[in-house]
């Protein structure tokens, strides 16, 4: 199993700014969504995660969810329309409660953006943080 996830992307007119070049805060998106993809491709889609049985605890949590605690990001060099970006991701640390993922954006060699983002996990109906389910914690176990 590899520790990296490599999500591609490509700067559409949308994501620009009137000098051509993607926007500062949708270099997030970016991130989000490959965050988003990856925890997919590892089998848990987070619409389901928000409502599933939790066999553990033997009892329904529902309203579970992800949330960004904390980011600190680089922004190195511009992207601009129609480049055909990576976004990189891969798990620096991990808890049972959060996770922070070093993350960065390239265009073929270049990086573009480099990025630390702490993930909590969220009881979304008490807006608290709350334990992540133990298949994912163990998913990301195995990532580390």
């Amino acid at each position: 199993m590899t520790k990296n996830f490599f999500w591609p992307a490509r700067v559409y007119y949308e994501d620009t700014d009137a000098a051509s070049v993607v926007y500062y805060a949708n270099y997030l998106k970016y991130l989000e969504r490959a965050r988003t993809e990856w925890l997919r491709a590892l089998g848990f889609d987070q619409g389901a995660l928000m409502a599933r049985f939790d066999q553990g605890a033997l009892m329904a949590r529902t309203g579970l969810g992800f949330a960004v605690r904390s980011i600190s990001a680089e922004y190195l060099k511009p992207a601009r329309l129609d480049d055909a970006l990576q976004v990189i991701s891969r798990i620096e640390s991990h808890g049972r409660v959060q996770v922070v993922f070093d993350q960065r954006i390239e265009r073929g060699e270049q990086t573009l953006l480099t990025a630390k983002v702490r993930i909590a996990c969220m009881d979304l109906n008490r807006g608290k943080a709350a334990p992540m389910p133990l298949d994912i914690y163990q998913q990301f176990e195995k990532l580390t």
